[in-house]
């Protein structure tokens, strides 16, 4: 009998190897290696190969006394409600609060709505295919919620508790990128016009300096060096829970050029002298706490008072970078001003504003301002 198909003979034995749950496994038949007998194994064999492959083996069916009995059978009662449960509890602490909340929401609304009641076991790739196609929500929302679920399933294949993972040929959506649409001078300065003094501040500061929005509401004085004119980036506030960037890119000093200094010194006045966070909410006089406060109070009203076609904060990032890339500066400088570990984003996102130069960084978009005047961007 050819070993190389699981079937060997051992003194007065049959033996047969197998893969279950991946790990290999060998049993023996207490049977004589006759021609009539090794047959037999082969057809036992298949036989289990067949019950793996459409999910209906029991071990203790075939090797009652083996050792692998139970194999298999720790979760045939387990809901993948209780693999989530369990998922979402152990991860409590490794996770960032936002991105543990994010996954607990997913799981909640989405998940457990549909796959909660359903054995782990019992799953397949058409249900979740099938349930993926009847999602109201953006592919890239998608490709969040499925990550909880991949990770159960994953873990429950890697523990040997399925036979088979269902999200294996599950890929993500695609997720179409939107093209930067940065500001033009006459409308940086409408919006500019349009706000308090301390909005102007924040904004005229967040168009010149690429900060995130979660960046600039956990902006501290101690964190200005205006001796060296630069900002030193350390942390952000996301859900009014203050946190480290996410990467040691993000971790980076900025440089200050004149239109962020004046909205710095501008600033000063209301908030300097209490040392902690830069910019307060012009409504409270307290500092700011979400980036949905800005958008919803500040940021839609200045826009359409201003007559300017909405676009989210986040495009005065846009605006920063294409900025400084139009004034000739050197993309991988740029990058790390942003926050960026290496060029590429740069190069996909803003492509289209580098031009074919070389120069020492912060001296073209120094000259750049000076041509379009400061004057005409700032709200005194």
């Amino acid at each position: 009998m050819d070993r190389r198909q699981g079937i060997n003979p051992r003194g007065k034995s049959i033996q047969i190897d197998f893969y279950y749950l991946g790990k290999r496994c060998r049993e023996t038949l207490k049977l004589e290696p006759t021609k009539r007998n090794l047959t037999f194994a082969k057809r036992l064999k298949s036989t289990i190969q067949h019950e793996i492959a459409i999910g209906t083996f029991d071990y203790s069916k075939h090797f009652p006394e083996s050792n692998n009995a139970l194999l298999g059978s720790k979760i045939s009662n387990k809901t993948v409600s209780q693999a989530l449960d369990q998922f979402i509890e152990s991860s409590r602490r490794r996770l960032e609060k936002s991105t543990w909340r994010d996954y607990y929401s997913s799981i909640e609304h989405h998940l457990k709505p549909h796959f909660g009641h359903m054995k782990l076991i019992d799953v397949t790739t058409t249900d979740i295919k099938t349930w993926i196609g009847g999602l109201l929500i953006s592919n890239k929302r998608i490709n969040n919620v499925l990550v909880p679920l991949r990770t159960v399933f994953n873990d429950a294949y890697s523990d040997g508790l399925i036979d088979r993972n269902p999200v294996t040929r599950i890929t993500n959506l695609a997720v179409r990128t939107d093209e930067p649409q940065p500001f033009t001078p006459d409308e940086i300065k409408a919006i500019l016009n349009s706000l308090s003094t301390q909005g102007a501040n924040l904004i005229q500061f967040a168009i010149w300096t690429g900060l995130r929005t979660s960046e600039l509401i956990a902006l501290e004085w101690g964190d200005i060096d205006f001796k060296n004119n630069l900002i030193r980036v350390r942390r952000a506030s996301v859900n009014k829970h203050t946190k480290q960037p996410k990467t040691r890119a993000g971790e980076r000093d900025v440089k200050l050029f004149p239109p962020a200094i004046e909205a710095l010194k501008n600033q000063k006045q209301f908030t300097f002298i209490n040392g902690g966070r830069v910019f307060n909410n012009p409504r409270t006089n307290e500092p700011w706490e979400t980036d949905g406060q800005i958008r919803k109070t500040m940021w839609i009203p200045a826009l359409k008072k201003a007559g300017v076609i909405y676009r989210n904060p986040y495009q005065t990032r846009h605006t920063y970078a294409s900025t400084l890339l139009s004034a000739g500066e050197n993309p991988l400088w740029v990058a790390s001003q942003m926050g960026h570990k290496d060029w590429g984003m740069i190069r996909k996102r803003y492509g289209r504003w580098i031009p074919d130069v070389d120069t020492s960084a912060g001296g073209k978009v120094m000259e750049f301002w000076s041509q379009i005047g400061h004057k005409d961007t700032v709200n005194a």
